[in-house]
């Protein structure tokens, strides 16, 4: 009994040029595009995965897409969304940066304040110790 012809539809997954981890991906996405497409090519997709082919008809690479632009849709959601966090993470950083700094500079001020009537202090001692002198 001669092996059943494959479908014209479907290509040997070596002639893809991908990785065994890609072409698993690339399956694995297949089969989710196509069930989420209520598409009867699911059971073709199926049993041309366990001949080591993928389906390649219209309809299942049209499925195929849709999947690909929810998925990239879904990532480029997720990069704004970090992005986002981001910029509130460093504006937050930022923020506690320049509370330090100005922290930092009122007690500079502070410290120049304290130096500068200790420095007044010293006169008035050095007054107190000349007039002892005199007397």
């Amino acid at each position: 009994m001669p092996s059943p012809v494959p479908s014209p539809s479907s290509v040997p997954d070596s002639r893809l040029g991908l990785s065994s981890k890609e072409v698993q991906l690339l399956r694995q996405h297949q089969q989710i595009a196509l069930s989420q497409s209520g598409s009867s090519s699911s059971r073709a997709a199926s049993d041309a995965s366990s001949k080591g082919r993928l389906l390649l008809d219209p309809s299942s690479l049209s499925a195929l897409g849709q999947q690909f632009d929810r998925l990239m849709y879904a990532i480029q959601q997720r990069l704004q969304a970090l992005s986002a966090q981001t910029q509130v993470a460093t504006q937050v950083q930022y923020d506690r940066a320049g509370n330090a700094i100005a922290k930092a500079d009122a007690e500079i001020a502070r410290f120049h304040e304290i130096l500068r009537q200790i420095d007044e202090l010293e006169v008035e001692f050095d007054k107190v110790g000349r007039i002892r002198e005199i007397s």
